[in-house]
């Protein structure tokens, strides 16, 4: 690997010592805390992540140019998993049956540990990165307009670092990295848990871009989704010359949609739903034979979940019987709410509360502050003071929402999920203004941070055998009972997207960066930083 360290993140490195002097008091304020990893072990994992400082802004850089959707990561895939065996980690591609899916594992004896995070983009969000208003690389082109481009990077920088102090050290215990492929879609974690990836895993770490810094515990408050299109066929006729001789597939959509809409106003208020019509027929004088409505089903428990599938099932097959056609259907996801584990959460907020927020600078305030100025969104500086732990006491009581599916993980195996500062507050989710910092230095240093405290929290598992069954005892004595896990699958629709990259990919492999001649991406397209004027 490329451990260089540019001028501007050079200053990191020093802070080490000064890392190491403040755990001491961090660790000793939770009363009771399981003892961990040692203050010198943590600041190794601490100059360890630091001296990957430059490694990382190329993951991040090159992830982002990548910009791959759901199912389609080929390249970002490949990219991370080659990293990981040059650092010594065995590869599994292709688990669980989805091609882009890979498992990275190293070490022995001792606990084991899994850490992940996402890889995919979304569809139609390409943006040039370091500027302040919307610009798309490609004309309606992927692009990781949720930040998932930073996740993967962090994880690694983290488990590198961690494995060098246990080799130093000579702590056993073993890691397991892996890929959320598809999160947009909420369409693989489910199968991944089905395929036994994680039947072995003592704990497992998850990381989510934010521009914040901390984690959680408990219900979380997000809804559990089911994905399934319904397909409906018809049979097609001259439209205008004998249009009874028909039965039109589109009708019954329309029948469908405009059903569940009345529905809604009898359904739990906390139940979010929607959906996009996939296929609607070939040309207006021909009676659509075929026609298919792709719907997201989500709520907050497994059973309102279930329930809402059930209605939209019944709602189809009364759509197909009032148009003369049939209908059927196909899973494409699914998401458990998610539910996050105490003693785990509290040993990573330490250490996230001992790291602290990145150094921001002049630079990266303005340039925040440009984005959101420019695009009508509130202004708030970059943050400087790390987030109070998340729990069921502070948060505000959840209505619905939005899904992850690393909820199917946290019913799994003990959980949490890391949110990491690599970008601006107020930006709008899934919309190009959440890519507009992800390949600039305010990326590059939330994933340093976030990298450190995932490390020191490795390494605390690792060496805490109390930790690791606190966190069991409350995944079995506080979590199971209050919810069991019930997900409703088929098979992982690794087809979608495929068309859309098949088209398109030709023409966005001319935006990817090229490390080996550019110190930055915004330097391989010629944006300066800060840039704060629309270009």
């Amino acid at each position: 690997m490329n451990t260089s360290i540019p001028h501007r993140l050079r200053t990191l490195a020093a802070g080490a010592s000064a890392l190491a002097l403040a755990l001491q008091p961090v660790v000793a304020q939770a009363a009771g805390a399981p003892k961990g990893a040692s203050k010198a072990q943590k600041a190794a994992a601490a100059a360890a992540v630091d001296a990957q400082a430059k490694q990382i802004q190329v993951m991040v850089d090159q992830v982002f140019s990548y910009a791959e959707p759901g199912f389609q990561e080929v390249r970002t895939s490949a990219y991370l998993a080659d990293i990981l065996e040059k650092n010594g980690f065995t590869v599994t591609r292709g688990v669980a049956g989805i091609p882009t899916a890979f498992t990275a594992t190293w070490g022995s004896g001792g606990p084991l540990i899994a850490l992940g995070s996402d890889i995919d983009d979304l569809l139609g969000v390409s943006q040039v990165p370091g500027i302040p208003n919307v610009k798309p690389l490609l004309e309606g082109a992927p692009g990781h307009g949720e930040g998932h481009n930073s996740g993967m990077p962090l994880v690694i920088a983290a488990a590198i670092a961690a494995k060098q102090v246990m080799e130093k050290n000579h702590i056993p215990g073993r890691l397991m990295l892996w890929p959320g492929v598809a999160e947009e879609l909420l369409a693989t974690k489910a199968y991944y848990v089905q395929a036994g990836l994680f039947k072995d895993v003592d704990a497992c770490i998850f990381t989510h871009v934010s521009s914040d810094f901390t984690t959680a515990y408990g219900d979380q408050g997000q809804n559990g989704m089911v994905s399934v299109e319904y397909t409906f066929h018809g049979k097609t006729a001259h439209a205008a010359g004998d249009p009874w001789d028909g039965h039109s597939a589109l009708d019954a959509v329309e029948i469908m949609d405009t059903a569940w809409n009345y529905r809604r106003e009898h359904l739990p208020v906390t139940q979010r739903s929607h959906y996009v019509i996939t296929e609607g027929g070939g040309q207006p004088n021909v009676v659509p034979g075929k026609a298919s409505v792709w719907y997201y089903f989500r709520d907050r428990t497994f059973g309102a979940v279930k329930s809402l599938f059930d209605t939209g099932n019944e709602i189809s097959e009364a759509a197909a019987k009032a148009t003369g056609t049939t209908v059927e259907r196909r899973i494409l996801g699914y998401a458990a709410p998610n539910f996050g584990n105490k003693p785990l959460a509290e040993a990573a907020w330490r250490n996230i509360k001992a790291v602290g927020m990145p150094q921001w600078s002049a630079d990266d305030q303005a340039f925040a502050r440009a984005v959101q100025e420019t695009n009508q969104r509130k202004v708030e500086p970059l943050r400087n003071v790390v987030a109070d732990l998340s729990t069921p006491e502070n948060r505000p009581k959840s209505m619905g929402g939005g899904s992850d599916d690393i909820g199917d993980i946290m019913w799994a195996v003990p959980t949490i999920t890391v949110r990491y500062p690599s970008n601006i507050p107020n930006m709008i989710g899934h919309n190009v203004t959440s890519a507009m910092a992800m390949a600039t230095p305010i990326a590059h240093k939330g994933a340093v941070a976030g990298a450190k405290a995932v490390a020191m929290t490795v390494l605390d598992l690792m060496t805490s055998p109390k930790l690791i069954a606190d966190a069991k005892t409350y995944f079995t004595d506080v979590q199971l009972k209050t919810d069991r896990y019930a997900p409703i699958l088929e098979k992982p629709a690794i087809w979608l997207n495929k068309d859309v990259m098949e088209r398109l990919r030709p023409q966005m492999e001319k935006f990817y960066y090229d490390p080996d001649k550019y110190p930055s991406y915004l330097d391989q397209l010629g944006v300066k930083y800060p840039t704060v004027t629309p270009q």
